[in-house]
């Protein structure tokens, strides 16, 4: 296995797309994506890095989306859409995006959004548009898969698949023929959003690169029970007979949560993965390479071994760890990144094998400050500890924002060891100094969220683990960012020499 070279110095900022100001309910890749690529320039940074740009599902995570392929969506900027002629002047407008321009309402999106998108669909001519002939050709080998799977999910009223009849749940090819027949123009629909959803993205990631930002993608380890990755490869995954899973992915106990996180997504079948080389983790991979600069996969401790917790317990409790692939994935995923580089998200139980595969493959696994002071001065969070090959966070979107974390409700032990390490006299010091203490480290590379760099409170908190309902909803409202900020944190860069 090739090792990968390390990142170099350099800081950047953590914010989801849904994350950015818009008239339209949620962040998009829009007017002000752009503007936020500005802001990034101004203040020295060299990474943007966001949560997965899947097409979210129930609950509304990043995490769980309808395919590991396809874009969200939401993500479309109408405002785009109607500069070309797509929508009408006020059409974006018109329908009720929610009374809160800092709060996504997912339930006004999902009733509205796809109404807009058809009308900019109806007037797209289509038939005649060779970009996106060409588009529909280059992404065959998922997109028909997806935009199926999608105009099925209509016609049964968003159900999982599931639930379907047995004769297409089960993808009985004389169902499959009958229903991509009945539904053509359904189907053509959903490829469309996608080419509009990419064409977008593209274009901002381009513009972010001349501006010498570089955008970091997060990718889930595990996909959606209820996602076209499922319903098109029950043989890649742990199924009976009756493609219900055997045991979901988790994580066991730990500082997130007592009872652990059952996250409910269907487990690999590494051994029918690695009959056919892992063809699905190289398309994977091969697509993260196209939409990013680098990649951050979540919960990379499950290459090496992962948690398997029963169908139908409650908790995470009762799982038990099974070996995972190990370095034969990263030797197959290698080729397909095309030069692109890897980010280990190791947080968790890291054993020595973790640590052995992290060496060979010379990817930079994460540091957390945030809890770099719950003991004393062993604890490997301390920036004394730190190593250049790695990429330390204040915290991540799973994280209280800095402000929420040191503030009243947190223990005075804490508090006293954070104020004597970071030499700040006051509480409401400690997180410009944490930040400032990681600039100055010698990790590669540093990235904190924006909202950190805010100085906000556990309002603007991203995600809390285990919990459904109020989460992916915090955004930006314009005006939000200064020049005074960027400043600030251009002079970090400059003088930690990010």
């Amino acid at each position: 296995m090739k090792k990968q070279k390390p990142l170099g110095r350099g800081a950047g900022v953590l914010l989801p797309v849904s994350c950015l100001p818009s008239d339209y309910g949620i962040g998009t890749c829009g007017h002000e994506a752009y503007r936020f690529v500005d802001f990034l320039a101004a203040a020295g940074q060299r990474y943007w890095q966001v949560l997965p740009l899947g097409p979210t599902s129930y609950g509304d995570s990043p995490y769980q989306s309808f395919s590991a392929f396809a874009g969200n969506p939401y993500y479309i900027d109408l405002q785009l859409l109607t500069e070309q002629g797509l929508l009408q002047p006020g059409e974006a407008s018109a329908p009720d995006w929610g009374l809160r321009p800092d709060w996504v309402d997912y339930a006004k999106l999902y009733a509205n959004r796809f109404l807009v998108l058809k009308k900019a669909w109806s007037r797209s001519r289509w038939e005649q548009d060779t970009d996106f002939s060409d588009f529909c050709r280059k992404n065959r080998t998922w997109l028909e898969d997806y935009a199926l799977f999608m105009a099925l999910k209509d016609s049964f009223g968003g159900r999982e698949w599931q639930a379907w009849p047995e004769e297409i749940r089960l993808r009985r090819p004389a169902a499959l023929a009958d229903w991509q027949k009945r539904l053509r123009q359904e189907t053509i629909f959903w490829k469309y959003v996608q080419y509009l959803f990419f064409s977008q993205w593209e274009r901002l990631k381009d513009y972010a690169n001349q501006k010498g930002i570089r955008m970091i993608g997060d990718i889930p380890i595990y996909v959606a029970m209820d996602s076209a990755d499922v319903w098109t490869g029950g043989s890649r995954f742990q199924l009976d007979e009756n493609r219900q899973p055997t045991a979901v992915a988790g994580v066991p106990p730990d500082l997130f949560s007592a009872t652990g996180q059952l996250w409910g997504n269907p487990l690999y079948d590494w051994q029918a993965m690695e009959q056919d080389g892992f063809s699905w983790w190289r398309a994977r991979m091969a697509s993260c390479a196209a939409l990013y600069d680098l990649v951050r996969i979540d919960h990379f401790i499950g290459v090496v071994h992962y948690y398997a917790i029963p169908t139908g317990e409650d908790t995470a409790m009762n799982g038990r760890w099974l070996t995972g692939p190990g370095e034969k994935l990263l030797e197959a995923i290698g080729p397909a990144l095309a030069g692109k580089k890897i980010i280990a998200e190791d947080l968790g139980v890291v054993t020595p094998q973790v640590r052995r595969l992290l060496e060979k493959s010379g990817y930079p696994g994460m540091k957390l400050m945030e809890f770099a002071f719950d003991s004393d001065s062993t604890n490997e969070n301390l920036p004394c500890h730190f190593e250049k090959n790695m990429v330390v966070y204040g915290g991540t979107h799973d994280n209280e924002t800095l402000a929420g974390f040191f503030g009243p409700g947190q223990s005075r032990r804490m508090l006293r060891f954070a104020r004597r390490y970071l030499d700040v006299s006051q509480n409401v010091q400690i997180p410009w100094a944490l930040i400032r203490a990681g600039y100055a480290s010698c990790a590669d590379t540093v990235v904190f969220q924006l909202q950190d760099f805010l100085g906000l409170d556990n309002r603007a908190r991203i995600n809390t683990p285990s919990t459904l309902g109020g989460n992916w909803c915090w955004r930006l409202v314009k005006g939000q960012l200064s020049d005074d900020l960027a400043v600030k944190i251009r002079d970090l860069t400059e003088l930690y020499g990010r």
